[in-house]
């Protein structure tokens, strides 16, 4: 790989870490603020703190990936299963803690009549905690397929000592790791994606009704029903766009090489994950209206004025 590759991955990482690590303090600040002023949390803040600081633990892990990658020589076998199943538990947090937030949204908007559907709605905070404990099933076997292809990994590295050997044992490695972790991701992507397709169910239901309602009614339904959707529909094609590229890294690692396949799939999920706290800010009022007046505060800082405000 040459050195403005590298120099060029190591730029991108940089920017997309410092802004992940920014963005998801600062929803780590205003929400813990937020717990100190009123002496509780919502569900919604707990949601969001949680995947908050699993994101930060995620770009301390890719940190450690990416470093692991330009130091290959000196990192022991041990270090590398550390890494990558540090990297799988977080990952896996990350993915279904964004769920739970899109089932969160959903069953606080959407109305249907069905009884099923009332009951778990009046029970969402135990539905939603039982979704996430489920999905700890998914973690272990997901922990154990990749212990088991990396220690086939180390086996197969003992056995051929040749230069020709060991690369193409090790792209093979990574291909396996990209297609679990990629096989792995649909679960929560398919629970999300039902979540915003009955979200526009419920949308297109709620404007048949419209005639019944009363205007402040019909608007105040309308806009939730539409600012949910507006968020599902970032973390969705977010989320498509992570899981295509995952595919392409599988699909073109003999032409990129190993090593430009990881750092494609490093700077790729760093940016999925960067970007959609970014939409989670723009989508929630108290967050935004933060952010707003923090970019107002250093503005005036920059001028050398006072701050009164936005």
């Amino acid at each position: 790989m040459g050195n403005a590759t590298v120099f060029t991955f190591i730029i991108t990482f940089t920017v997309e870490f410092i802004t992940g690590t920014l963005l998801n303090g600062f929803i780590l600040g205003v929400n813990c603020v937020d717990l100190v002023k009123r002496r509780k949390i919502s569900t919604m803040d707990q949601i969001t703190t949680a995947l908050a600081i699993s994101r930060v633990m995620l770009c301390l892990v890719v940190l450690s990936a990416l470093l692991s990658l330009a130091y290959s020589e000196k990192v022991t076998i041990e270090l590398v299963k550390i890494i990558i199943i540090s990297w799988v538990v977080t990952n896996h947090f990350n993915l279904w803690l964004s769920t739970k937030l899109s089932m969160f949204y959903f069953f606080k908007i959407v109305n249907f009549s069905n009884s099923i559907f009332l009951y778990l709605k009046w029970r969402v905070t135990k539905v939603i905690s039982v979704t996430l404990i489920l999905s700890l099933v998914l973690l272990f076997t997901h922990v154990a397929v990749i212990n088991t292809r990396i220690d086939a990994w180390i086996d197969a590295s003992r056995r051929n000592l040749s230069f020709h050997s060991s690369s193409r044992n090790s792209a093979q490695f990574v291909i396996n790791l990209l297609l679990t972790n990629t096989l792995f991701s649909f679960m929560p992507f398919t629970v999300s994606l039902t979540a915003f397709l009955l979200l526009s169910l419920s949308l297109w239901k709620h404007h048949r009704q419209m005639q019944t309602h009363s205007r402040s009614s019909r608007d105040a339904r309308a806009a939730a029903h539409i600012k949910a959707l507006q968020t599902g529909i970032g973390f969705l094609l977010l989320y498509t766009t992570f899981l295509l590229c995952l595919f392409i890294n599988i699909w073109s690692i003999d032409f990129l090489g190993k090593y430009v396949t990881a750092f494609l799939s490093i700077v790729t999920g760093t940016a999925f994950f960067s970007l959609h706290s970014c939409v989670l800010i723009l989508g929630n009022s108290k967050l935004k209206r933060a952010s707003f007046s923090v970019l107002w505060w250093l503005r005036c800082r920059s001028k050398g004025t006072g701050f009164s405000g936005p």
